[in-house]
């Protein structure tokens, strides 16, 4: 992991290099310690991270541009430019851009845990199907739930 250093990561930039297209998203990540990690997010219109939760993780995420609509422990809401997204620990949640304009935010997570890995994992996927994430996402503390019946 890690050490933090003094300066800055500029706006186009993303540590080490590296860009992560995740589910249609692409996600640049700004800062990575064991204590916490962050990332710039682009969600084109249509693009979601279906629910899920973080047993080992705080979650946040604050707007940029555009609208996102998100399920948070069972009820439905939306932040736009400004507000600031709190997804504790084990909370279930899901994330949308119903817009129909792309969405920017900025997220980060406390403690960091295996996240980046799991990031990198599903950008190197070859297909990143619904049921190689989910396998791959719970390997990593990542619990996405199962989809609600029909």
């Amino acid at each position: 992991m890690r050490t933090e250093t003094a300066g800055i990561t500029r706006a186009n930039e993303g540590l080490d290099g590296i860009t992560w297209n995740i589910l249609g998203q692409i996600y640049v990540p700004k800062t990575l310690t064991e204590h916490s990690f962050s990332w710039h997010a682009t969600f084109p219109p249509g693009t979601f991270v279906p629910p899920h939760a973080h047993p080992t993780q705080d979650e946040y995420l604050y707007i940029l541009e555009g609208r996102l609509d998100f399920w948070l422990d069972g009820e439905e809401t939306s932040a736009t430019p400004g507000d600031t997204v709190r997804l504790p620990m084990g909370k279930p949640h899901g994330i949308f851009n119903k817009s129909g304009e792309t969405a920017k935010c900025l997220f980060w997570v406390s403690p960091t845990r295996r996240l980046p890995d799991l990031f990198q994992g599903i950008h190197d996927l070859k297909e990143q199907t619904p049921d190689a994430v989910v396998a791959l996402s719970a390997q990593h503390e990542v619990n996405f739930l199962p989809p609600p019946a029909a």
